[in-house]
């Protein structure tokens, strides 16, 4: 079946950075776009990022563009979030994801990422 483990988060002052990583298994990696979501307590889950399945297109939602980046490694069925400039309002569970194009996607079970001010 299909597996994504989130890996990287944890507790950051506010500037600093966290690399987020999501492995992939049980499918064929490279076939896919791939996601990075976020969801804070109260709020609804949001898209961070997403990547297309052969990296070359990135999308990245208004709030993080420049500060974040997003790459894959199909080799490796591999994801990663590289996130910069860190603030507070950043503070959330990260969720990888795996785009399908259908009616579901696969998702990861999710990583705290807490920035301190």
């Amino acid at each position: 079946q299909v597996q994504l483990v989130e890996s990287g988060g944890g507790l950051v002052h506010a500037g600093g950075s966290l690399r987020l990583s999501c492995t992939v298994s049980g499918t064929i990696f490279s076939m896919y776009a791939m996601g990075w979501y976020r969801q804070a307590p109260g709020n609804q889950r949001e898209v961070v990022a997403t990547i297309s399945s052969g990296g070359t297109i990135k999308n990245f939602s208004g709030s993080v563009k420049g500060r974040f980046t997003i790459s894959r490694d199909n080799a490796k069925n591999m994801v990663y979030l590289q996130m910069n400039n860190l603030k507070t309002e950043d503070t959330a569970v990260y969720y990888c994801s795996l785009i399908t194009g259908g009616s579901q996607n696969y998702w990861g079970q999710g990583i705290q990422v807490t920035v301190s001010s």
